[in-house]
C-alpha cells in the first residue's frame, strides 16, 4: 500500500509550523474502500548541525488533538532534540481536524447534552440515573450518525495510520515519543512493527496488560480501576494535602498549619460540598477539578490551592481563562467527548452494566477515597457505548525490536501510576525504565534537565541510561511558591479529564503568579 502524500505548506501565514493532510484507508483490511483524512503538523528542525530524521509525537487521551498539543508543547521538547529533529504530530482518526467522530447536528446541541448531565460524576441515586441516561443517549447519537467511523478508530488503526505517516516522511524506521495513552499506541506500534523502530520514548506509561484486561472480554473493574489510577491519584492528592500543610498560607493557600490539619480541612470541605454546593462547584467537580489540577504541578497545584480555598470561604472561584490561539488553521477543533470514547470504550473492555458502577465506586472509595469516586465513573460511559473496535490489538507485547524502548515513568502521577511504567517496561522485549522521582502526569510537561538530558541522548545516538537511573524534576512543588513570591507569568500544559473521564489536555495560557493572604484573599501582583 502507498504512503500517503503530504503536501506541506505554512500553517498560517508567517507560521514556524507546517501542516499537510494524508488520506489513510478506514479499514486497512479493505484498502480499495473507504478513506479518511489525517490532519498532520511539523516544525522543521532549528539547527545547524546534522538533521537526524523525524520524531513524531502523540500527546494521549485517547482525543488528544496533534495539531493542537505539539505546538503548544513544542518548547518543553529537549532543545537538542528540536535542533536535530523535524517534529511531527498528527490528529488520530476519529478526533479534532481529521475525519471526526461528531454525534450532534450542531455545537449548541453538544452544549445542551453537556450541561444535562453532573460535573465531575455523579452523586446520589438521581445524578446517577441522570448520568447513566445521558452516556447511553451519547452512544444512541454516535450510532446514528457514522457507525462505520466508530469501529475502525482503535489503536492499532491508529498504529497502521502511523508507519504510513513514518513512510511518508521517509524515515526508514520511527523515531517517537508518546505520553499517557501515547505509550498504549507505541508499545502497539513496537509490537506491530517491531521491526521498524528506532528509538522510542513511552512516558507515563499504561499497564498494557490492565488496557487489554489480559485479552480477557470480561472485565471485573474498569479499565481506569484495572490501571490503578485512583490509587494513584489518592496517594499524590495525599502529598499535594502533606507539602501544602507543610508550608504557611503565603506559600499554599489551603495550608491549614500542619499536614494531618490540611488533611481533615479538605475532607471537611468534600462533606460540605456534599450538601452546600458554592454555585455550580458540587462535590463531584471539586474532586474532579482536583484530580485535574494535581497533572502539572506549576502553576497547577497553586491554582487547585487557591480553588479550594476560596470554596473553603464560600467563593465561587475565577474561571478558567480560555486557550490563546494556536498557529495552526484550526486552533480549536470540535473535541467531544465521544471523540475519547470512540477510542477507549472500543479498545479496552470495561463492565456493560450501568448498574455495577455504584458498587464499583463505593469499593474504589474504600480503597482511594474521592479520588476512587472519580475514577470509577470515568469509565462508565462504556458500559452503553454502542461499538467495538473491528481490529483490536490484544498482544503479545514482548516481540523483540530493532532497538530498545525508553521507558519513563514519574513516582505520583495522578492519571497513570508509576507501577504502569514498571509494567511497561517488563512487558516490552527490550526496554529500559528511567525514573522520574516527582509529581504530575508526564515528565514532559512537568520538567526534568536530567529527564531530558537521557531523552536527548537516547533520541540521537540510541545511548539508554543505566539501570536504575533516577531523575527529579527541576521545581519542586508548593515550596517553589515561596521563592517565586509575587509577579511574573507563566505558560505550561495543563492536562485535563473530560467530564467522562478520558485523558486529555489543554493549553494553560500565561497567567500572574499570584499570592493569597492568609485569609485566602488574593492579592494582585506585578
Amino acid at each position: 500500500m502507498p504512503a500517503p502524500r503530504l503536501d506541506w505548506s505554512p500553517c498560517v501565514q508567517g507560521s514556524q509550523f507546517d501542516c499537510a493532510t494524508a488520506k489513510v484507508p478506514l479499514d486497512y483490511d479493505s484498502p480499495g474502500g473507504r478513506t479518511i483524512e489525517l490532519a498532520v503538523v511539523k516544525r522543521k528542525a532549528t539547527g545547524p548541525g546534522r538533521r537526524i530524521g523525524t520524531l513524531f509525537f502523540n500527546p494521549g487521551g485517547p482525543g488528544g488533538p496533534g495539531t493542537v498539543q505539539m505546538p503548544q508543547n513544542y518548547e518543553l521538547f529537549p532543545r537538542e532534540v528540536r535542533e536535530r529533529f523535524d517534529i511531527v504530530s498528527w490528529d488520530p482518526r476519529g478526533v479534532g481536524s481529521s475525519t471526526a467522530v461528531n454525534c450532534f447536528e450542531s455545537s449548541k446541541e453538544a452544549d445542551a447534552w453537556v450541561s444535562s448531565k453532573p460535573a465531575g460524576f455523579p452523586v446520589g441515586e438521581q445524578e446517577r440515573t441522570t448520568w447513566i441516561a445521558a452516556y447511553k443517549d451519547l452512544g444512541w447519537r454516535c450510532q446514528q450518525r457514522d457507525p462505520e467511523l466508530l469501529r475502525h478508530v482503535s489503536t492499532v488503526d491508529s498504529a497502521r495510520d502511523l508507519d504510513h505517516l513514518r513512510q511518508a516522511v521517509g524515515d526508514p524506521r520511527l523515531t517517537y515519543l508518546g505520553i499517557s495513552y501515547g505509550t498504549i499506541l507505541g508499545a502497539t506500534y513496537a509490537n506491530v512493527f517491531p521491526g521498524k523502530v528506532r528509538a522510542m520514548t513511552l512516558d507515563s506509561n499504561i499497564d498494557p496488560q490492565a488496557w487489554t484486561n489480559h485479552a480477557n472480554d470480561a472485565p471485573r473493574l474498569p479499565t481506569l480501576l484495572r490501571m490503578g489510577a485512583d490509587l494513584s491519584a489518592a496517594a499524590t492528592l495525599d502529598q499535594f494535602l502533606a507539602l501544602c500543610g507543610s508550608t504557611t498560607t503565603a506559600g499554599c493557600a489551603f495550608s491549614a498549619g500542619g499536614p494531618k490539619a490540611t488533611r481533615d480541612k479538605f475532607d471537611q470541605l468534600m462533606r460540605r460540598l456534599r450538601e452546600h454546593p458554592v454555585g455550580t462547584w458540587t462535590y463531584g467537580r471539586t474532586v474532579g477539578d482536583a484530580v485535574n489540577s494535581l497533572y502539572t504541578v506549576h502553576p497547577g497545584w497553586m491554582d487547585l490551592a487557591g480553588r479550594l480555598q476560596d470554596l473553603w470561604q464560600g467563593r465561587v472561584p475565577e474561571p478558567f481563562p480560555p486557550p490563546p490561539a494556536q498557529p495552526v488553521p484550526n486552533p480549536n477543533p470540535y473535541l467531544g467527548e465521544e471523540q475519547a470514547g470512540a477510542v477507549f470504550c472500543g479498545d479496552s473492555p470495561n463492565p456493560r452494566d450501568p448498574g455495577a458502577y455504584h458498587a464499583l465506586e463505593e469499593a474504589s472509595a474504600t480503597r482511594a477515597g474521592d479520588a476512587g469516586r472519580f475514577w470509577t465513573w470515568a469509565a462508565e460511559p462504556c458500559a452503553t457505548w454502542p461499538a467495538i473496535a473491528a481490529n483490536r490489538y490484544r498482544g503479545p507485547w514482548n516481540k523483540p525490536t530493532a532497538h530498545p524502548v525508553l521507558v519513563v515513568g514519574t513516582t505520583y502521577d495522578p492519571a497513570t501510576p508509576y507501577s504502569g511504567s514498571q509494567a511497561m517496561a517488563s512487558e516490552l522485549a527490550n526496554a529500559r525504565l528511567l525514573t522520574n522521582r516527582g509529581y504530575g502526569h508526564t515528565a514532559l510537561i512537568n520538567p526534568s534537565s536530567c529527564i531530558n538530558k537521557h531523552e536527548s541522548r537516547y533520541f540521537i545516538d540510541g545511548t539508554l541510561p543505566p539501570a536504575g537511573t533516577v531523575c527529579r524534576q527541576d521545581t519542586p512543588p508548593i515550596s517553589a511558591a515561596e521563592s517565586q513570591g509575587c509577579g511574573g507569568s507563566v505558560a505550561l500544559a495543563e492536562n485535563h479529564v473530560h467530564p467522562g473521564g478520558w485523558l486529555t489536555s489543554r493549553w494553560a495560557p500565561p497567567r500572574l503568579i499570584r499570592c493569597r493572604t492568609g485569609r485566602g484573599n488574593a492579592v494582585a501582583a506585578g
